[in-house]
Formats: C-alpha cells, sequence, structure tokens
C-alpha cells in the first residue's frame, strides 16, 4: 500500500501522460473551443458590456460593438449557452469509463472520488479569491464600474472570514437548488462557480441512470429517455440537458450511433430513409433563430419561454415567477446543442477539427472531466476523471478582476490612455498570465488533488481488496 501510494504521489509530480480516450478526444477539443469562449465572456462583460448578449447595459453603443453583440456574440461569447453546453458535455463525458468497463469499483470510485477531486481546487481558489480581495479590498472594482458606466456584472461579495469560507464552500456541494444564489457564487469573480454545483449534483443523475443501461434494451433506453426529457423540462429541471448527454454517450458506445445517423432514419410506408443531418439541421436553426430573435428583434421576450413550465413551489399552475438573475435551462440552447450534438457525433471531419492539438490542450487546463490510465497496475481508464471546471475555469475570473482591471485603472487614469487602448493591453496580459497562472494551478492543485482522491479511495477499499483476494486463493 505504501509503495503504491508512492508511485501514485511521483507520478502525479511528474508530467502526466493523457493517453487516448477511445477515439472520443473530439471531446477534448470541443471542451477546448468553450474555453476560449468562455474566457471572451468574462472579459467582454467586464470591460466591453455592450458586445455581450444579455448583458445589462445603461447607454446603448458604439455602433460597432452593438453589431457585435447581435451577431457574434450569439454564437462565440454567450454565457447561456457555454454553460448550457458545459452540462450536456459533463453528462456526455462521465459515463466513458463506466461504459468501457461496467463493474461496481468503478461506479464505487466514482462516488467516493468526484467530492474529492472537485471541492480541493474550488477550495484553494477560492481561498486565493478572498486573500486578495481582504489585501486590495473591493471599492476600486466600484470604482472602476463607476468610471465605465458598467452595471453588467456585480461586485463579488467577500468571505470575511473563515467560518463563512467554509460554509461557502461546503455549500457548493450540498446544495440542490437556487445554485446561483449563493454566498460562493457571489464571491467569486463573474459568479459563474454554480456551474460547477450544478455539475456535481447532476453527476449523481448520471450514476444512476448508467447503472441501468448494462440490463437493459438499447433500444428502449432511448424511447424512454424522450418521456424523460419532457417530464424534466414541464418541472425545469436541469435533467433533461444532462439525460441528453448521457443517451448520446449510451448511442455512440453501444448502438453504432455514426454508422446509423448516416444510413438515415426510415420513414413509414416508403421506400425512402431521410437523412438524420436534415432534421439536425433543422433543430439546431431553429434553437439559432430563436436565439437571434431575443437578442436582435425583441430582447424583452428572452424570459416568456421560461413561464412554460410548471412552478413546484408556488400556487400558480405556470412558472410566472421568473428569476432573471438565476440560470436557467432554455429551450432556445437545447435545440441548437441537440442539432448540433447529433451532426458532432455524426461526421468525421467535424470530429477532426477538435482534435486539433491546441483545442485539446486547452480541454485538458479547462474542463479536464476525462478519463485517464491509472497506470500499468490498471490499463482500464479511471473514474471519474480529473475535476471538472478547474485550471482556466478558476483563473481567469479572478485575474480579469484583480489584474485587469487594476491595470485598466492605472493606464487610463494614471497614464491617460484612451479606453480602447486599456482594453487591448488587458486582453492581451489577462490572456497570457491566464495561460501561465492556469497551468501552474493544474499541476500544483488539480495533480495534488486527483492523487490523494486515489489514495483515499484505494485506503478506504484496501481492507475489502485483502479479504477478496484472500477468499480467492
Amino acid at each position: 500500500m505504501e509503495k503504491m501510494s508512492a508511485e501514485k504521489i511521483t507520478n502525479f509530480v511528474k508530467k502526466k501522460q493523457w493517453p487516448p480516450v477511445e477515439g472520443q478526444e473530439y471531446l477534448l477539443g470541443f471542451r477546448g473551443l468553450l474555453v476560449i469562449e468562455s474566457f471572451l465572456w468574462t472579459f467582454l462583460i467586464t470591460f466591453a458590456p455592450n458586445t455581450v448578449k444579455d448583458a445589462t447595459i445603461s447607454v446603448d453603443g458604439p455602433g460597432w460593438q452593438i453589431v457585435f453583440r447581435k451577431t457574434l456574440s450569439v454564437l462565440f461569447w454567450n454565457g447561456t449557452l457555454i454553460y448550457s453546453f458545459f452540462i450536456i458535455l459533463s453528462a456526455r463525458s462521465l459515463a466513458i469509463t463506466f461504459f468501457t468497463n461496467p463493474t461496481r469499483s468503478v461506479i464505487a470510485s466514482a462516488v467516493v472520488r468526484r467530492g474529492i477531486r472537485l471541492s480541493i481546487p474550488v477550495a484553494v481558489s477560492l481561498a486565493i479569491i478572498t486573500t486578495a480581495f481582504a489585501s486590495l479590498g473591493t471599492a476600486y472594482i466600484d470604482d472602476f464600474k463607476t468610471f465605465t458606466n458598467n452595471i453588467a456584472f456585480a461586485t463579488p461579495y467577500f468571505l470575511r472570514n473563515a467560518l463563512v469560507y467554509f460554509n461557502s464552500v461546503y455549500h457548493l456541494f450540498w446544495i440542490t437548488g437556487l445554485f446561483f444564489a449563493q454566498s460562493g457564487n457571489y464571491a467569486f469573480p463573474s459568479q459563474m462557480l454554480w456551474i460547477i454545483n450544478l455539475i456535481y449534483q447532476q453527476s449523481f443523475t448520471v450514476f444512476i441512470l448508467m447503472l441501468i443501461v448494462p440490463y437493459t434494451r438499447p433500444s428502449w433506453r432511448v424511447k424512454m429517455a424522450v418521456p424523460f426529457v419532457l417530464t424534466a423540462w414541464w418541472v425545469q429541471s436541469w435533467a433533461w440537458f444532462t439525460v441528453t448527454g448521457l443517451v448520446f454517450a449510451d448511442m455512440v458506445m453501444h448502438m453504432d450511433f455514426k454508422a446509423r445517423a448516416k444510413r438515415g432514419i426510415p420513414l413509414p410506408f416508403v421506400a425512402f430513409r431521410l437523412p438524420a443531418w436534415v432534421p439536425a439541421v433543422f433543430v439546431m436553426l431553429a434553437g439559432l433563430t430563436m436565439q437571434y430573435l431575443w437578442t436582435a428583434w425583441k430582447p424583452g421576450m428572452v424570459l416568456d419561454e421560461l413561464m412554460y413550465h410548471t412552478d413546484l413551489y408556488a400556487n400558480t399552475e405556470l412558472h410566472i415567477d421568473v428569476d432573471p438573475s438565476e440560470p436557467q435551462a432554455r429551450d432556445d440552447n437545447y435545440l441548437f446543442i441537440l442539432g448540433f450534438w447529433v451532426l458532432f457525433e455524426m461526421f468525421d471531419f467535424l470530429q477532426t477539427i477538435f482534435r486539433n492539438p491546441v483545442l485539446i490542450y486547452l480541454g485538458k487546463r479547462s474542463l479536464s472531466e476525462f478519463p485517464v490510465s491509472d497506470g500499468p497496475k490498471n490499463p482500464l481508464l479511471t473514474f471519474p476523471p480529473p475535476p471538472p471546471l478547474t485550471g482556466w475555469f478558476l483563473t481567469q475570473s479572478w485575474i480579469i478582476y484583480v489584474v485587469g482591471i487594476k491595470l485598466f485603472m492605472r493606464l487610463t487614469q494614471g497614464n491617460g490612455a484612451s479606453t480602447t487602448a486599456a482594453n487591448v493591453a488587458c486582453f492581451f496580459v489577462c490572456l497570457i498570465m491566464t495561460i501561465g497562472v492556469g497551468e501552474v494551478f493544474h499541476r500544483l492543485v488539480d495533480y495534488p488533488a486527483d492523487a490523494f482522491a486515489h489514495l483515499f479511495y484505494d485506503w478506504l477499499t484496501a481492507e475489502a481488496k485483502e479479504k477478496t483476494e484472500t477468499a480467492e486463493k
């Protein structure tokens, strides 16, 4: 046990080798694209909110920023679409190892280690943020917002003592609803830490449902997913996104989805198969059209679709009291992602694009939720993968808020630089620092957290393994 533990610690101190993941590396590459988009969203909503879809703005303009908001923002730095993609991608990736090796030890490892691997990076990141704001205060952020007339983001909440800090971290892995309205999320610059809370809670939906997969009929798993998704949509649960990602993983790994999709969908009464890409493109365009309509034509209608769900905790029939600050599972995002994902899993050329080494590198440094090897003693893929939403995600926001805002104020008020020049300088400084600090965070925090999760699980199950080995002899 001691030798094995020492070997694992040594392996994690060294540069980690990421082996092939059953031909699904393109998922890492796509995650890398989401890394770039999330950085753009965080930076632009801080320094150029008029370019960001759904941002609260006080003065509209200048014109080129409005054009960006109504065109490029919808696809390339759309906050609601980014976190919706992350949620489905998490469910799509999470079950890969269990589907490869559906044993009780794999699922036990998942349940025991997942919270550890997530909580340590989150705790370290919040500690850094709390220490920075204890030293610098948050008044300079208010001064920046006043100077730039920016009302698109909130000043981070300061965790005033160790007990508040502990409770904030603990709640991120305990709360099962109202994910946005918690101190840990309010204290995190950009207030996007709720995504970890949601993905962690939804992972248990994946754990329970994927246990059914090896023992049920493949076609019926897809058929029964439809009413599950519809009922989850009706009660406005994020499970309709999560289950969709899990179903895609099941179809790709167990049902030869790509070949079947290329053969087409059989139609009744005619000897013709409808190409699967036709309904996929239609659904994707429907979601994209809705996005553009709410952005460029009727922004006042953006919340209307959210009312057509049941309200579980009120006396009304529909969900009429929508909180615009609470992130919502939206129809337009879901339709776009559903159509896109069919095409993504269907066509080799799309997957080849996202096997780009740069995108894969970024994917490993951001949402590193992917299977890795457990070393020569266990050639099977480990489960669950390394902590999601680490590296870039847990560093880029506070770099932008601490370094970026401070630099902007120094350049504009101290050196007389124009707003445009200051924004450009801040962009490159924040980008370079995020790359460097994200890599350091990945190696000094992610690796030890992963190693500790392995060691803890090994210690927890050592006695049971010894009894099993003795009985077998």
